[in-house]
């Protein structure tokens, strides 16, 4: 979708999903993240990658674009991190079609890297993009997460969240 020029990101669905990677690599997406990604009206098409090895980033092809953009821009601090992360992206990146029934194949060397091999992975979507963990890395950052969790309760409080 756009307005102004600018890409309008539709509405992403909630929550953390759990799926399953086959025998093939392949990831059914959910219904709500499927429609999710048709909502920026491109034609199913995707760019999967990764910047930390750890979570897998999976971009409508008009996100990844500008992400791309921004990854090239001069700048004279975080250059060579920039670069770095570039080229991390490229490696593990790869154009890739959601076929009709709603699945896509994650790339070999991500794959492999990130163990999402015949395993459960984990779903989110974050800053107009879906974010993909094995199991095992979800459950570690979910632990992070709580730890400490009363505090950041009231943090969340005090915000008036």
């Amino acid at each position: 979708m756009e307005e102004n020029g600018q890409v309008v990101p539709p509405t992403a669905p909630n929550g953390v999903f759990a799926v399953t990677v086959d025998e093939k690599g392949r990831l059914k997406l959910p219904a709500s993240m499927l429609a999710y990604l048709e909502g920026f009206g491109e034609e199913r098409k995707v760019f999967i990658t990764t910047f930390d090895e750890l979570e897998a980033r999976i971009y409508p092809i008009s996100v990844w674009r500008e992400t791309a953009k921004r990854l090239q821009e001069p700048s004279e601090e975080n250059f060579e991190i920039l670069e770095d992360l570039a080229k991390v992206a490229a490696h593990y990146g790869k154009d890739v079609d959601v076929d009709a029934q709603g699945r896509l194949t994650l790339p070999d060397t991500l794959r492999k890297t990130m163990s999402l091999e015949k395993d459960e992975a984990r779903l989110s979507c974050f800053q107009n993009r879906i974010t993909v963990w094995n199991s095992a890395e979800y459950e570690k950052q979910l632990a992070a997460a709580r730890n400490n969790l009363p505090e950041k309760a009231k943090l969340a409080k005090r915000k008036g969240l």
